[in-house]
């Protein structure tokens, strides 16, 4: 805090003593008093949420120990201060103290460690969640209607296919509308604000989807981390048909997706990305393995290895659509191009 802050504070502190009485009667004061007073007391534009202590959180609300091979994590992240160092991480504090008595060191801040923590230690996790809320358990998106999922970790080239889809067929297609705020959706009484909105009432969202093209077959979107989105409408009244689209992903497009996803930043060392890569080339084939290990009944798979005439009968049966419309669906050069 600024010195003229602190003054500030002692002043009202002064001269609200009910406030003080207050603070003294109520949980952990010593981590709201001063930060609940100094947004009464300093103009907002003044403040900044932004801590100087680096620290996370496990999934149980405990704070995450240091240890020696948390060093270069440290190091690119934006804080000047870390919590919590293990007393038995003797090298990693050497380090910190020579590097608190060096002059003329340069930080190369990528700011990617909370991110790169909750992706590692979320693997073991992925497929639980809760039961579904008790309005949702007898929620149709209709018997008659057909639900076409487009399923691709590279999200350009579904959103490419997408387009022609939309271009060359009337079915209307929505991109990635549980992954992306911006899916372009219309109005359907407040439930498509957020993300978390959609996906807690995603069959609701779907019934309105389908209400407001005013049709009864509609493409759209998904990530492959999604799972639970399929099973559920999978296990609606509707069809559900799901294209798969399987890519070739490179280092360059691994790391590509480490910095959108915010796992890297632009200055993550190249020895951090040796150890990420491999971790994250294995959850994108754990995700398509669980998919394919679902069963799911209308599965279809466009391959980036396979031949256009394969990929295009794939898709013919996909979009229920004769195969030389889905040759010019896919075009003459590949869909496949980054």
């Amino acid at each position: 805090m600024r010195r003229r802050t602190v003054e500030t504070l002692l002043a009202f502190i002064k001269k609200r003593k009910d406030v003080v009485k207050f603070f003294r009667r109520t949980w952990i004061p010593d981590e709201t008093f001063f930060q609940t007073i100094v947004h009464h007391v300093v103009p907002r534009e003044e403040t900044s949420r932004q801590t100087l202590t680096f620290l996370m959180f496990t999934d149980y609300g405990m704070p995450v120990t240091f240890y020696n091979d948390h060093f270069d994590l440290l190091m690119s992240q934006d804080a000047l201060f870390a919590r919590k160092i293990s007393p038995e991480a003797a090298d990693l504090k050497a380090r910190l103290g020579r590097l608190y008595a060096a002059k003329g060191v340069e930080f190369q801040i990528s700011n990617e460690g909370r991110n790169l923590f909750a992706f590692l230690t979320g693997r073991g996790r992925i497929g639980r969640r809760f039961a579904m809320r008790f309005w949702e358990t007898e929620s149709t998106m209709g018997r008659d209607r057909e639900l076409m999922i487009v399923v691709c970790k590279k999200w350009h080239i579904a959103k490419r296919l997408m387009e022609r889809i939309r271009q060359m067929t009337s079915l209307p297609a929505v991109d990635y509308l549980f992954n992306e705020d911006e899916a372009n959706l219309p109005d359907l009484g407040g439930i498509q604000t957020k993300l978390d909105k959609r996906n807690r009432h995603r069959r609701s969202l779907m019934r309105r989807v389908f209400d407001s093209v005013e049709t009864d077959r509609l493409v759209i979107c998904l990530d492959p981390a999604g799972l639970y989105l399929l099973d559920d409408f999978t296990a609606d009244r509707s069809t559900t048909r799901i294209m798969e689209i399987d890519c070739v992903f490179t280092d360059a497009d691994l790391v590509g997706h480490a910095k959108r996803v915010g796992l890297a930043g632009e200055h993550t060392s190249t020895e951090t990305f040796d150890r990420l890569l491999p971790t994250i080339r294995n959850d994108m084939i754990h995700e398509s393995d669980r998919i394919n290990d679902a069963g799911f009944g209308l599965h279809y798979r466009l391959l980036e290895t396979a031949s256009a005439s394969q990929n295009a009968e794939a898709l013919a049966a996909f979009l229920t659509i004769t195969h030389e419309q889905a040759r010019e669906i896919l075009g003459q050069e590949t869909l496949f191009s980054d």
